[in-house]
């Protein structure tokens, strides 16, 4: 059987405090968006869990967050693991797009079917918060308002649907890295970081101040697409290192997009999105 994890992004993201447990506190609105992973799953006439990937450099053991997620389900659910998987992977990883974390979520969805198990959406979030922070706002499958470390999920609608433009250069941020900077990393000069307002949605990303200071190139991408006349606003999701425009009109696009292959040089990961 098939089934689709969609990226997600941050539209925003401020950082309450760091806790005593070492995560942060923090509040942010996420969106899926309509890049996605497609998994295929099925059972299997031999025991264990079988995965492989599309994309070599991830690592296929049980670091795999794909395989965390099964395990955790057979665990919660006491059934011996048979299955199959295989994952298709579109979203680019350590990108602040949650590739990983929506993997992992759409696995214990699929499983739940597969197997008939109908766990209320509390057991999948538990199974799911031990995982990761980010993997419970993908069992809800809307936007929504995460707060905690991530794992209380509040779900919501967006006013409309976003058109966007997906930027990535060819490194990554890690996450944790980004979160430890966060309090002693300063603003560089030039660089935007003020709220921006669109349709009743403020943008912010708190996580930009210590990204920025690190890795020059990302505040002149978010420089570069708030001057374009395409751009409604701009903004780095997550802990980078995407950055994605919000288009005032779906269908300048690729206009814009040429234009920042042009600028950034072809190891840009570009994509054309949606809010979903």
């Amino acid at each position: 059987m098939q089934f689709f994890a969609p990226a997600k992004i941050n539209l925003s993201l401020r950082i309450v405090r760091r806790r005593e447990d070492g995560f942060h506190e923090i509040a942010t609105l996420m969106s899926p968006i309509a890049i996605r992973d497609t998994l295929e799953i099925d059972r299997s006439s031999s025991g264990g869990i079988a995965f492989t990937c599309s994309d070599t450099t991830l690592p296929a053991d049980g670091t795999n967050l794909v395989v965390r997620a099964a395990r955790g389900f057979f665990e919660a659910t006491h059934i011996a693991p048979h299955v199959r998987i295989f994952l298709k992977k579109e979203t680019p990883h350590g990108a602040g797009l949650g590739g990983g974390s929506s993997d992992a979520a759409t696995t214990l969805l699929a499983l739940d079917e597969i197997f008939q198990t109908h766990l209320p959406l509390g057991k999948l979030t538990r199974i799911a918060a031990e995982i990761g922070s980010d993997i419970p706002f993908f069992l809800v499958r809307s936007a929504a308002w995460c707060r905690g470390r991530g794992e209380i999920v509040e779900p919501c609608t967006l006013p409309q649907s976003l058109p966007l433009l997906m930027m990535k250069p060819s490194f990554g941020v890690p996450t944790p890295w980004a979160y430890q900077r966060w309090r002693d990393s300063l603003e560089i000069p030039g660089a935007n970081y003020a709220p921006q307002t669109l349709g009743g949605i403020t943008l912010v990303n708190d996580l930009e101040r210590p990204v920025f200071e690190k890795f020059i190139q990302l505040a002149e991408m978010k420089r570069w697409l708030l001057a374009q006349p395409e751009t409604a606003a701009a903004l780095m999701s997550g802990s980078g290192s995407t950055m994605f425009a919000v288009l005032r009109d779906q269908s300048v696009g690729p206009a814009l997009e040429e234009r920042a292959r042009e600028q950034f040089g072809p190891h840009t990961w570009l994509a054309q999105s949606r809010t979903l």
